[in-house]
């Protein structure tokens, strides 16, 4: 539901503007107000759980979320619906580390693989159907559904969480002793992480957008992101009631495993992004149609969530990684060398070349985070691997975007320098197109002009294209670099349930 809601307007917007009478930039606000608020409390659900009690805070978000879900669905206006989106990113915010923590007190270490294979599947596959579950629900229902379809999983999801799900004894007993000697509410440091991650998140959403640095308020609130979350770092460091603990990152393993879950979040929702708008632009796909591009690869995850967390009880930890960074970076490298001329198979295969390098990830990540971190702290680690990933994922989406942007502009610049009178090849093509458009009842002028325009358009089709193989190679690039990044974890036994490979 939660990480679903992240992507699955997107497609939505056109028609929520239609409805409801805004314009089109208005209606992103639709998008950024969760993230926004999402990216605030990701953080901070680790110490409202402690502060709450983790049972009564899910369920408080699951309750809260379920409500503004459907209150998006009956807004009336455009400022209404974002305020209830805002309610529905903080709630969400909240829904992921609690989930993860849940998983990983249930579960003895050996047995976490599994347990996160199976919530992998839905982490990783939500943000591929988002979009094609939100084209057709929009072309064949009403937008308002894409909220609505919430209410019946939130409601059931409440119901039994109030029957199964308890806080368990470590988690009670760090609650009693920090609440022992009294609530210590850290307000600087809520404050300094609500303004440097709200900063950033508006940047990434909205920084391509308005030209980057070009725009004042995107350099203000770079600036306001920056050293709000440089000084937080310091402040949580001496805080004894930290909302963040950033202590834990003093542990190697536990700072890598946080940097790759940033990867994959960057990966995967670059890619992502990428793919679905390269055959929309160039190829003609619709909405609909690019999203069956992703849909097998989301399959194919599901196949092997499973077999990677049997695995990661077999096999250390780092290999595992080093088969999906090096996966990944093969994966990307090839779709790099696609062309104008590329079919809907090559695209399915390539994306499934890809899926099946990232469930390697995701879960040995997860799992190595876990390593030697006492089990009260469990909320927190929840806390920075969700945290990471969304973090990731705005990365990745707000840079993959800029790059094909700016080599569009520079492929296109280059490609132009051939377009001049002297190219005796190009008079040929001019030639011939102004013969074939006089030919259908074109006069001289017009089809001389038609010819200049036909040429132009190629132009720009090779240009983009390009300029998608340049991103995709940079994103590949990128994760070759980073594979090395495995040997600086310490060996695990895997099966074995060790504690201390962390430290």
């Amino acid at each position: 539901m939660e990480i679903l809601d992240t992507s699955i307007a997107n497609v939505a917007l056109p028609h929520i503007s239609g409805s409801l009478g805004a314009g089109q930039d208005e209606s992103t606000w639709v998008l950024t107000s969760y993230l926004v608020a999402n990216a605030i409390i990701l953080p901070m659900s680790s110490w409202l759980s402690l502060v709450v009690g983790r049972k009564r805070f899910y369920m408080s978000c699951v309750f809260l979320f379920t409500l503004s879900s459907m209150m998006c669905g009956f807004a009336p206006s455009l400022p209404l619906l974002i305020f209830f989106r805002v309610l529905q990113g903080a709630s969400g915010g909240g829904l992921g580390p609690s989930e993860q923590a849940i998983l990983a007190d249930t579960f003895a270490p050996e047995k976490r693989g599994m347990a996160f294979a199976i919530y992998g599947m839905a982490v990783v596959v939500a943000p591929v159907l988002g979009p094609v579950m939100g084209g057709y629900i929009t072309d064949n229902f009403s937008w308002r559904w894409i909220f609505f379809i919430n209410v019946p999983v939130g409601i059931i999801s409440l119901l039994l969480v109030s029957r199964l799900i308890h806080d368990p004894p470590a988690l009670k007993a760090e609650r009693t002793r920090r609440l022992s000697s009294g609530l210590r509410i850290d307000y600087i440091g809520m404050s300094l992480l609500a303004l440097g991650l709200g900063s950033l998140q508006f940047v990434l959403d909205k920084g391509e957008r308005d030209d980057w640095f070009s725009s004042h308020t995107i350099v203000w609130l770079s600036i306001i992101a920056v050293v709000c979350l440089v000084f937080v770092i310091f402040w949580e460091a001496r805080q004894k009631q930290p909302v963040f603990d950033v202590s834990l990152f003093r542990s190697r393993s536990y700072a890598v495993s946080q940097m790759m879950m940033f990867m994959v979040g960057f990966v995967l929702y670059g890619s992502t992004t990428l793919l679905p708008l390269m055959v929309q632009t160039l190829f003609g796909y619709s909405a609909t149609n690019a999203g069956w591009v992703l849909t097998p690869g989301g399959l194919v995850i599901v196949v092997m969530m499973p077999i990677v967390g049997v695995l990661v009880g077999k096999v250390q930890a780092r290999w595992l990684l080093g088969i999906g960074f090096v996966g990944q970076a093969l994966a990307l490298l090839h779709m790099s060398r696609f062309e104008l001329g590329t079919d809907y198979k090559t695209f399915v295969m390539a994306r499934i070349f890809q899926s099946i390098s990232l469930a390697f990830l995701f879960i040995p990540i997860n799992v190595a985070a876990y390593i030697g971190v006492p089990p009260e702290k469990n909320n927190d680690v929840s806390s920075a691997v969700n945290l990471m990933r969304n973090l990731g994922g705005s990365f990745g989406i707000a840079i993959a975007a800029t790059i094909e942007s700016r080599r569009l502009q520079f492929h296109r610049s280059i490609l132009a320098e051939h377009v001049y009178g002297g190219n005796s090849a190009l008079q040929q093509m001019l030639a011939g197109a102004k013969a074939s458009l006089m030919a259908n009842g074109y006069s001289a002028t017009d089809a001389a002009r038609r010819a200049w325009a036909m040429v132009d358009g190629m132009v720009q089709q090779q240009a983009s294209m390009l300029a998608f193989n340049d991103a995709f190679w940079i994103l590949g690039m990128m994760f070759l670099l980073i594979a090395p990044a495995i040997f600086l974890m310490r060996a695990n036994k895997p099966g074995s349930g060790d504690t201390t490979a962390m430290h």
